[in-house]
């Protein structure tokens, strides 16, 4: 047998394939499912932001507003002095002018006409003077009660803003790492094609190395037993009559059993299911049921591999040995 530099025991190209496509097709479904994952958190992300913007504009339209409301609060404040002063400027100005009874100002009056004068201006100086209070008050009280309130809603946006910058945060590291998730699934799809690709290819190469040691072993001659056999070399059996079954035909054989590492003659890694042949009984990519071994392949070939003998690939001497050489009845399909 060919044995090239030693590697790892691997299964078959077709189960090697089969499993690199079943990988890039689970591959495919999780990037499927990343991607509308990203869709999704798109649009939360889109609109947490767009409620993070309003929210913010709101937080800065009531700061303005307190900013004015400060200043009204001060110029009432300042106004409610103003009236004050004037209000005891006019009490000063009454009394210093006399008597502020209506009685003593009517009997000191020189007429009627005087005296209704005189108790008008005063209730006039004095009506004013209250008034302007009374306003003052009344505006500090309201704006007082405005600036509560808007302290309270400053509050609660602030509250709602801190909510909404977190949410935004998670959201967009969440996103972040959806997309380092789809790049590296990617990645891999990338290297399983990449992988397939390379498999293919060691299959095509295969294929022509086959057809090359079909040619090379028909047209050889008589050639020394099986390398590495643990049994006494025998001659070559011939051919059994092949019988029909109903999963493929059926073929009497002399099976013996090898456990070395490295690649076959055509270039493919060994593995369990590796069959050596003779290409001309059994051709090449041929796969079989060996009884007391399980599915096998015919991927091989060994200088002592003549007429109705395979030799199978064991993980270890000791397995191979405890095979030996049998007489089996394999089925091709």
């Amino acid at each position: 047998m060919l044995v090239l530099a030693a590697s790892p025991a691997a299964a078959g190209p077709g189960a090697r394939e089969s499993t690199l496509r079943a990988e890039e097709n689970a591959l495919a479904a999780r990037l499927h499912g990343a991607t509308l994952d990203l869709y999704a958190l798109d649009a939360r992300l889109g609109a947490a932001q767009t409620t993070l913007g309003g929210l913010q504009r709101d937080a800065a339209g009531l700061r303005a507003q307190q900013l004015e409301l400060t200043r009204q609060i001060a110029a009432t404040k300042r106004t409610l002095a103003v009236s004050q002063r004037h209000l005891g400027a006019n009490l000063r100005m009454l009394y210093e002018q006399g008597p502020t009874d209506p009685l003593a100002v009517i009997l000191g009056a020189e007429s009627l006409d005087q005296a209704v004068t005189t108790l008008d201006g005063m209730k006039r100086v004095t009506d004013q003077s209250s008034r302007y209070v009374a306003a003052a008050l009344v505006a500090a009280r309201r704006l007082d009660r405005l600036r509560a309130s808007l302290a309270a809603r400053r509050a609660r946006v602030a509250v709602a803003v801190r909510a909404a910058a977190l949410t935004t945060r998670t959201l967009a590291s969440t996103r972040a790492e959806r997309l380092s998730f789809i790049s590296g699934v990617r990645d891999q799809q990338q290297l399983r094609a990449s992988q397939i690709q390379e498999l293919e290819a060691a299959v095509r190469r295969a294929e022509t190395k086959s057809q090359q040691l079909t040619a090379a072993v028909a047209a050889s001659g008589p050639v020394p037993s099986v390398v590495g056999d643990p049994s006494p070399a025998t001659p070559a059996a011939p051919a059994a009559p092949a019988a029909p079954s109903q999963g493929g035909r059926m073929l009497t054989v002399s099976a013996t059993g090898y456990s070395l590492p490295g690649r076959t003659a055509t270039g493919l890694p060994v593995g369990p299911g590796i069959v050596a042949v003779d290409p001309t009984v059994i051709p090449l990519g041929t796969r079989m049921t060996i009884p007391g071994y399980g599915e096998g392949v015919a991927a091989d070939v060994g200088s002592g591999i003549r007429g109705a003998m395979i030799d199978l690939w064991f993980p270890s001497v000791a397995q191979a040995y405890a095979w030996g050489r049998r007489t089996v009845t394999i089925t091709l399909h």
